[in-house]
């Protein structure tokens, strides 16, 4: 009741009655006010009538209250974003890509709604138009890639209340090419002198072009075999590999010696003629060129990383040891090479004819203990226990345990 008759004693012990109001309001915003308040005429009716108008105030205040700031536009958020998270939290390469899936797909289809009117609907047609305008599926993921870490920053900087659901595309399994053994050869023997050990390390550690540009002499320990990836290059400025972490790749006998009888031109293991670094443009016809020679087809330096991955799966790497010397953030990302593999899935069911070995014991009639070694290939059968004893297995033995 919030129109009662309320009796209490004062600090100095004096006792007190009157008519007083206890009003609760519960806000639109959930939050809950109240008001206690002697009526200061003593009546039920002049405390009632007061109980009503400080309801209605509260109420009116609440109606009052300031609604949020309007969420700003896609297009000017974008900037926010870009010049404030991305600029201090991504490297540039990853900046300049956020960049451009920005100002070419995501500020001219969605760049005049507001934060918070980008929902389901708006986001399954803007799928809709790009598949439309034949952008594969992956490249479309990696637009909403970029859209929903801008709304969660949003969301972070209380701009917008919650993140939309967002459905991903679901791509067809990524194809890539990788040379066969004898093709590797055939690449390595017929690059030019020049180029032969860039190309072979390439094959034989499956660094990124990025990471063989920007690898140091320092980075190379030619005693223990072995190169550290620290470093890579990408749109011309030098920071970490990749997924942010160094990694160790081993030296094979072929990139050891090799290396050992490359010049060394400055700091970097493979440079220009005056020991700068080469632009990524510079390694592009050298490689064309060693694959004419040997009598291939134009690829890539990504097809030699896709190489390395490829050559050790099929000599039976485990997956594991993949992603870890190809330093990739997921095993995800090293299971497209998992096919690769020509006697896994043979050796997998060939598990179902392997048994244990087992040793059977077991006590006959007259009390001695009999023992028999039963070999994979037999069926791990008891003889007819002895009264009064009943033969169990423990442990991967066949023992007689009294009844």
């Amino acid at each position: 009741m919030s129109v009662r008759r309320r009796k209490w004693v004062d600090r100095q012990g004096v006792s007190h009655e009157a008519w007083a109001i206890d009003v609760q309001v519960v806000g639109k915003n959930g939050r809950v006010r109240r008001v206690q308040r002697v009526a200061p005429v003593q009546n039920r009716r002049a405390a009632e009538r007061l109980e009503h108008e400080i309801r209605a105030e509260l109420l009116a205040a609440d109606e009052k209250i300031a609604a949020p700031a309007e969420a700003p536009r896609l297009a000017e958020f974008a900037e926010r974003f870009m010049d404030t998270y991305a600029a201090t939290n991504n490297k540039p390469s990853e900046v300049e890509s956020k960049r451009t899936i920005l100002r070419l797909h995501l500020v001219p289809e969605l760049g005049e709604l507001a934060l918070d009117r980008i929902g389901p609907p708006e986001i399954e047609a803007y799928k809709a138009k790009k598949l439309n305008a034949q952008v594969s599926r992956k490249t479309i993921n990696n637009h909403l890639t970029v859209l929903r870490k801008m709304l969660a920053t949003a969301v972070e900087w209380r701009v917008i209340a919650a993140i939309p659901p967002i459905k991903w595309m679901r791509p067809p399994a990524p194809d890539f090419d990788f040379l066969t053994f004898e093709e590797a050869d055939q690449l390595i023997a017929a690059a030019a002198p020049e180029w032969r050990a860039m190309i072979l390390v390439a094959c034989r550690t499956g660094l990124r072009l990025g990471e063989l540009l920007a690898l140091r002499w320092l980075d190379v320990d030619l005693e223990a075999g072995r190169i550290v990836v620290r470093r890579a290059v990408a749109r011309g400025v030098i920071g970490t590999p990749k997924n942010g972490r160094s990694r160790e790749v081993g030296l094979s006998k072929q990139a050891l010696a090799a290396l050992r009888e490359h010049p060394r031109r400055g700091a970097l293991v493979f440079s220009a003629e005056d020991g700068s670094m080469l632009p990524r443009g510079a390694t592009k016809w050298p490689l064309w060129t060693s694959a004419k020679a040997a009598g291939l087809r134009r690829i890539g330096w990504h097809v030699l990383r896709h190489t390395f991955a490829s050559h050790l799966v099929m000599r039976g790497a485990p997956l594991k040891t993949v992603q870890e010397l190809m330093g990739h953030s997921t095993i995800e990302m090293t299971m497209r090479y998992a096919h690769l593999s020509p006697d896994a899935r043979r050796q997998a069911v060939e598990l179902l004819d392997v048994r244990e070995v087992v040793l059977l014991c077991w006590v006959t009639a007259a009390g001695r203990v009999r023992r028999r070694v039963v070999l994979p290939s037999q069926t791990p059968t008891l003889p007819r226990a002895a009264p009064g004893v009943a033969p169990a297995r423990a442990g991967g033995l066949a023992v007689a345990l009294p009844v």
